[in-house]
């Protein structure tokens, strides 16, 4: 290792220190454990150029271990992405480039956001299955080409690997064969609480041969030659890679080795003992000319011949104007996704009467074919969630350009592989029992906050499961998706909001739930597609006069009109409003609210899931009809009517309530 290089990995090491110094908290282990497996990444293979950071063919590099972030600032810093000094003293800071962990969007160089451990090893599972994919779409319209062509590196730690998720995504990407995948795992065998003598005692190295990784070991990491020939084998394989980086947790400080560097900053003295180790006597926040321009120039030096080779192909495709290229370019620079869907195309009979899950397996394969970039998979549940695309093959490695991913039962990995693929502006889905998007929580959590368009379709929606019983009967989890920030909730009543829920999500870039049933509905004459992306809207008007508000959502919106038309026979004159979306309802002007929902006017809700939620529109609690505990197995006649959620018993209460609260005489 050359004089040089000496110096700017210890610059890199000490500017990161001082910024966690100065912010009083961050995790400096990790920074004088593994700032060498981040300097030979950089300087020798990332193919990366700085002053580009979002260049298309960029190498994708994950930093699932997020707790590192101060070593992957200082590193960029030095790398010469745009990054000033005074954003590094910010660390930690509110609003500032470098936030307590790593955040898309906001750091340039940073190509994703992680800190839940694991979810990033899921992520970087996503980019490389990304990357294979547009890969196959570039050469079939230009055979040989290295348009699209890139590594996706991810770094983790013994955290990420504990996680259940980076088992499930790392037995997929095996399964997948997604061989420019390459982890860089910092073995230290050191996590927060304790050594992982106490925690984590298998042999990594067994565990992935049974994976049937391509595994490589490098006994001192602290020699960023060793790491960078590691690395230029594994690119080199035609298997997933791993390189496990034997390294020490804190190397240099007083508590090396141990778990105390771990969380906490060092204190001045440790922190000055490791400055006159390395010779170097700035003050804090003081970098040297020479090293920082001696990593930038490196990697300059690299990479312009590679972009110069890259651009002029770039260009030659732009001077032919390949549609199919410029469409792919189109996507990935600027996020242009565009497919013609207009549900006024889609025929629908009078007669027309199925399941919802069936009904948005009919639109699903309707969008299909319009689009390359419209494509995902389920957790095993193809056949139940029907989101198979009908009309493409199955994504495997012998046949990359499938469509339908077979993700197995993975829904933790399969939330977080999703996501990974949408930071490629793929417009990807999954799909699984509502039941089950607790699994997938965290994934769908990153989605929110990274704004990616992911899709999560969701069947089984309700204690009308029946005979599954409790385990399969969703309660509480419409309520958790809708108070998840940042994102939108669809469930639709029948085919007209179900197309309408996908109008919305086809026209606009964010994470979204699509909730369908698996029970058999007619289409309502008076549904309306084009009203979905109001979150609600009337369904029927009341005829003489306004006595009550019955909003409903999904399978129950057909009960909600039965119990208004039978009310009306008793008398009672009662609106229906449709809810397919209560968060887009939220985000509408006021003033509709007032027109659609006047508040003097007693508002009753009806929704097969938890009652919580819905305090915010109906009138009294005792308004609401709910399922607040879990269901039960059994016929599902037998189960709406022993939790009282049947039709009879719903309606007797409405006409109650109204005749005793309102003074409505009954007829």
């Amino acid at each position: 290792m050359s004089k040089l290089d000496n110096l700017t990995i210890n610059s890199i090491k000490l500017l990161a220190l001082d910024m966690i110094n100065k912010a009083g908290s961050g995790h400096p282990g990790i920074v004088l454990g593994g700032a060498e497996i981040l300097y030979a990444l950089y300087k020798d293979h990332l193919n990366v150029i700085p002053n580009k950071p979002t260049w298309v063919n960029r190498d994708r590099f994950v930093m699932s271990a997020g707790h590192g972030s101060a070593l992957l600032y200082s590193t960029l810093y030095h790398a010469g992405f745009d990054i000033d000094i005074e954003e590094i003293k910010q660390f930690r800071k509110l609003n500032s480039l470098t936030p307590g962990h790593p955040e898309y969007k906001v750091t340039p160089g940073v190509d994703v956001s992680t800190g839940p451990l694991g979810q990033g090893i899921g992520m970087a599972v996503g980019m490389a299955l990304a990357e294979r994919y547009l890969n196959t779409i570039a050469n079939i319209e230009k055979k040989n080409t290295k348009l699209i062509d890139y590594y996706t590196y991810c770094y983790c730690g013994d955290g990420d690997l504990m996680e259940g998720i980076s088992y499930e995504a790392l037995s997929f990407a095996s399964t997948q064969n997604l061989n420019k995948l390459i982890l860089l795992y910092d073995c230290n065998h050191v996590s927060l609480d304790s050594d992982t003598d106490l925690t984590f005692t298998e042999d990594i190295e067994i565990r992935f041969e049974a994976l049937d990784f391509n595994i490589l070991v490098v006994k001192n990491a602290n020699d960023y030659k060793e790491v960078s020939k590691a690395i230029k084998q594994a690119k080199k394989s035609d298997r997933p890679s791993i390189i496990i980086c034997h390294t020490i947790i804190g190397k240099d400080s007083s508590l090396e080795g141990t778990n105390k560097v771990h969380g906490k900053p060092l204190t001045k003295d440790d922190l000055q003992s490791i400055r006159e180790k390395y010779k170097n006597i700035n003050e804090n926040f003081v970098v040297d000319k020479e090293t920082k321009e001696y990593l930038q120039n490196y990697i300059n030096k690299r990479m312009n011949p590679i972009f110069k080779d890259w651009e002029e192909e770039y260009s030659d495709i732009k001077e032919t104007n390949n549609y199919g290229l410029n469409s792919l370019f189109n996507l990935l620079e600027r996020n242009a996704f565009v497919i013609d869907f207009d549900d006024t195309k889609f025929k629908i009979s009078d007669e027309y009467s199925e399941e919802l899950r069936e009904s948005n397996q009919k639109i699903m394969n309707f969008i299909s074919p319009k689009s390359p970039f419209f494509l995902g998979g389920s957790a095993d549940l193809s056949s139940s969630c029907k989101t198979n695309l009908e009309k493409s093959t199955i994504q495997s490695s012998d046949n990359p350009i499938g469509k339908n991913i077979y993700f197995g039962v993975r829904e933790h990995a399969m939330g977080a592989i999703l996501n990974g693929m949408a930071l490629s502006n793929l417009k990807v889905f999954g799909s699984t029992f509502l039941a089950f998007s607790d699994y997938q929580k965290p994934a769908i959590r990153m989605s929110a906050l990274m704004n990616l368009p992911v899709t999560y379709i969701f069947t089984h929606d309700s204690i009308y499961v029946g005979e599954d019983g409790p385990t399969h009967e969703p309660v509480e989890q419409l309520s958790m998706l809708r108070t998840i920030p940042n994102f939108i909730t669809f469930r639709p009543a029948d085919i007209n909001e179900i197309m309408g829920s996908w109008e919305y999500i086809l026209k606009n870039n964010c994470p979204t739930a699509l909730v369908v049933s698996k029970e058999k509905r007619s289409k309502n004459k008076n549904t309306n597609a084009k009203f979905v992306k109001y979150g609600a809207y009337m369904i029927r008007k009341e005829k003489y006069r306004l006595d009550g508000i019955i909003i409903a959502t999904g399978s129950e919106v057909e009960m909600a009109m039965d119990i208004s038309k039978e009310l009306f026979t008793m008398g009672i004159d009662t609106r229906v409003v449709s809810m397919p979306s209560m968060e887009l309802f939220l985000k509408q002007n006021p003033k509709y609210e007032e027109q659609l929902l006047p508040k003097d006017v007693p508002t009753f809700v009806i929704e097969a899931a938890s009652s919580l939620i819905w305090n915010r529109f109906a009138s009294k609690p005792e308004y609401i009809f709910g399922i607040n505990r879990f269901g039960m197995s059994g016929q599902k006649d037998e189960i709406t009517k022993y939790f009282k959620f049947d039709k009879n018993t719903i309606l007797a209460s409405i006409a109650n309530y109204l005749t005793k609260d309102v003074n409505i005489d009954i007829i």
